[in-house]
């Protein structure tokens, strides 16, 4: 079982090329191994899937309810645009915290509206990659407080 679901959406397989100046140098596979990192010496076990189709990732979020107790979830563009992928959310019933690399609210007004904000434990916004291990620390002592 992985007890944390780390999820990441459209373009964030171009970590490290895209946009340095915003989104950084670092490679979606750092990030990934650092998030895994930090999980993993505190007992927990992640895994972790990227896509850039919509469809997988609601796929993805409907078999974490068998395997998964906690979600972190940069959806990337789909932030702004996936009732499917928030139904999703929903369906399972799984907790989860919203991360995004830049502050989506301080961005083009397009992209300053979430359709999972308002359905997450948490949003984590504007904070570099650091978003992700900020994410990882509080799904960590959510999943030991709520083992207790």
């Amino acid at each position: 079982m992985s007890e944390i679901l780390l999820l990441n959406g459209p373009n964030l397989n171009m970590l490290g090329s895209r946009e340095p100046e915003l989104y950084g140098s670092l490679t979606l596979e750092k990030v990934v191994s650092g998030v895994t990192e930090r999980v993993e010496a505190s007992g927990y076990a992640v895994e972790s899937y990227q896509s850039n189709a919509e469809h997988l990732l609601i796929e993805r979020v409907q078999t974490a309810k068998e395997v998964a107790r906690f979600i972190i979830i940069n959806p990337g563009a789909l932030t702004h645009t996936s009732i499917g992928l928030r139904d999703a959310l929903l369906s399972v019933k799984i907790p989860f915290i919203e991360v995004h690399i830049t502050n989506i609210f301080a961005r083009e007004e397009f992209r300053q509206r979430s359709f999972l904000s308002d359905i997450a434990q948490g949003c984590i916004s504007g904070l570099g990659v650091s978003s992700y291990i900020f994410a990882a620390d509080y799904a960590v002592d959510w999943l030991s407080k709520s083992s207790v």
